[in-house]
């Protein structure tokens, strides 16, 4: 008797366009990719945690060589690490699969495709329209929030003013303002970018024991945690610094983010 079998062709020598053909190399394809790719991943994880770290230290030296008074901050912080991300102003919550470094928020609060308009009630800083993400740096330390960058704008007296906020783990306590740019006059409200007035941030509070954002430049001489020395005759730079902060550590700024923040919802 004949072995109906031994008539059957091997898999290898049936025709391109036998289904069985096609399912059985199709399966084959299919595990040794993935035991390729397994296989990769666990030989490359080492490497690709390194590339990683790498990657994030770099971010923070790039950081700093641009923003050098944030150098001795960030060494008194203590942090280890640096993550930035997109975040979505009206909702607190990262914009996931977004690359920070690809998103320009000053194009995107001039596009009217994207600008969100900021209600007159609220454009303390006279802004008009914002973008609808900026771009944050959560430095940590062991894990732990060490210190939150900031990116604020604002109108002053003569020009717009732009500065990094940087905030203590509480996320009330001011560790650095740091102005990044300003044309306002020059001996007066332009002396927001010397070293000796920037110098009177840190430690000051933002806000009080109700959440309030109070943090303001006074004229004179500060007396309370809440505020920082004006400079004489720039009043109106004062105020512009003192608006620019309250708008965006308001609701219609970072306030969401922080409280998803402070809440470790994030």
């Amino acid at each position: 008797m004949v072995d109906p079998r031994a008539h059957r062709p091997g898999l290898l020598a049936r025709d391109n366009d036998d289904p069985v053909k096609i399912v059985a190399v199709a399966g084959l394809v299919a595990l040794c990719s993935a035991l390729a790719v397994t296989a990769a991943a666990i030989l490359l994880e080492p490497r690709q945690a390194a590339h990683l770290e790498a990657e994030q230290a770099a971010r923070m030296a790039a950081m700093l060589e641009t923003l050098p008074a944030m150098a001795e901050v960030l060494a008194e912080s203590g942090a280890d690490s640096l993550t930035t991300r997109l975040v979505d102003l009206a909702t607190g919550a990262f914009v996931d699969g977004a690359d920070p470094a690809d998103y320009d928020a000053e194009a995107a609060a001039a596009d009217p495709a994207s600008a969100v308009t900021i209600p007159a009630e609220l454009d303390i800083a006279g802004l008009r329209q914002r973008a609808p993400h900026a771009v944050v740096h959560i430095l940590e330390q062991d894990g732990e929030v060490a210190l939150v960058i900031l990116p604020v704008s604002g109108t002053g007296y003569q020009s717009r003013i732009e500065a990094l906020l940087a905030l203590e783990a509480d996320l009330r306590t001011v560790a650095a303002l740091t102005i990044t740019a300003q044309a306002d006059t020059a001996g007066l409200g332009a002396r927001i970018e010397e070293p000796a007035w920037q110098a009177l941030w840190p430690g000051r509070v933002v806000s009080d024991e109700t959440g309030a954002i109070v943090i303001s430049v006074v004229r004179g001489a500060a007396s309370t945690p809440y505020e920082v020395d004006g400079i004489s005759g720039a009043t109106r730079t004062g105020n512009g610094i003192t608006n620019m902060l309250r708008y965006w550590l308001g609701d219609h700024g970072y306030g969401p983010f922080l409280a998803r923040l402070r809440d470790g919802g994030l």
